[in-house]
């Protein structure tokens, strides 16, 4: 294990599977002491078991990240857990209604702003402010490429994201001269279990990139860690492209 995280907090949200499964074990191996957030307890309790197998630290919270209640329960059993704070925060978790606008439902729209915005703001707010008491602290934010273009079917998906890059943006003007950073990686397409069922989808999309490919979770998760640690002091208010130079083409 390197030490590139050593005696800090992580909570990872959206973390029981996927890119936020990745970043865990990616910040555990660096030794970070996770928080793993997830709905599946089963899942939950799969990557903290294999964090404590690799010789690290890890503790899963349950949680259903859908409204400001449940984002704010977080934050207190996170801040518990952690000794009394939370030194990183990736917000992961996301929802990716797909379909013409036409036939969204408003409970669709209303989901999807609710995980991807909502929730977001509620933690910041909540975990923000500590971090700035001691003067340090990381927040990444996971977005998507298709908030920087317009893609058929993704309008809301898309609209959700963009936002959140926006909140990037206005927490690191915030936050930051008390010593907060708070940046953003955009991925394309990526494999996981959780896109295996549109992977030939992922593919087309992933095809008119420059790299030609869709991305391994472990590629985003390298990114994210980047972002969180020391090595990117000097960075915040960044909305990271990590999509294989689709938005660059």
């Amino acid at each position: 294990m390197s030490a590139r995280f050593d005696g800090t907090i992580a909570l990872i949200t959206g973390a029981t599977s996927g890119i936020g499964k990745a970043t865990a074990l990616s910040l555990a191996a660096g030794g970070a002491h996770v928080l793993v957030v997830g709905r599946d307890p089963a899942r939950g309790e799969a990557v903290v078991a294999a964090i404590r197998d690799g010789g690290g630290t890890a503790h899963y919270l349950p949680a259903d990240l859908r409204t400001a209640d449940s984002a704010r329960l977080l934050a207190r059993q996170a801040v518990q857990t952690g000794g009394g704070r939370v030194d990183i925060l990736v917000n992961n978790a996301g929802i990716a209604p797909v379909g013409p606008t036409a036939d969204m439902t408003e409970a669709e729209i209303d989901i999807a702003l609710a995980v991807n915005v909502k929730v977001p703001f509620v933690l910041v707010g909540e975990i923000a402010p500590g971090m700035a008491e001691r003067g340090k602290g990381a927040i990444v934010n996971v977005g998507t490429m298709v908030a920087e273009f317009g893609l058929a079917g993704m309008a809301i998906y898309g609209a959700s994201k963009a936002a959140l890059n926006l909140l990037t943006k206005a927490w690191a003007a915030e936050f930051g001269p008390r010593g907060v950073r708070v940046n953003s990686v955009n991925p394309g397409p990526t494999h996981t279990e959780g896109t295996a069922r549109i992977s030939a989808m992922q593919d087309q999309l992933a095809a008119h990139a420059p790299a030609g490919r869709a991305a391994s979770a472990g590629e985003i998760a390298s990114a994210i860690a980047y972002l969180a640690s020391d090595d990117a002091s000097y960075v915040n208010g960044a909305v990271v492209p990590v999509d294989g130079g689709r938005t660059a083409s």
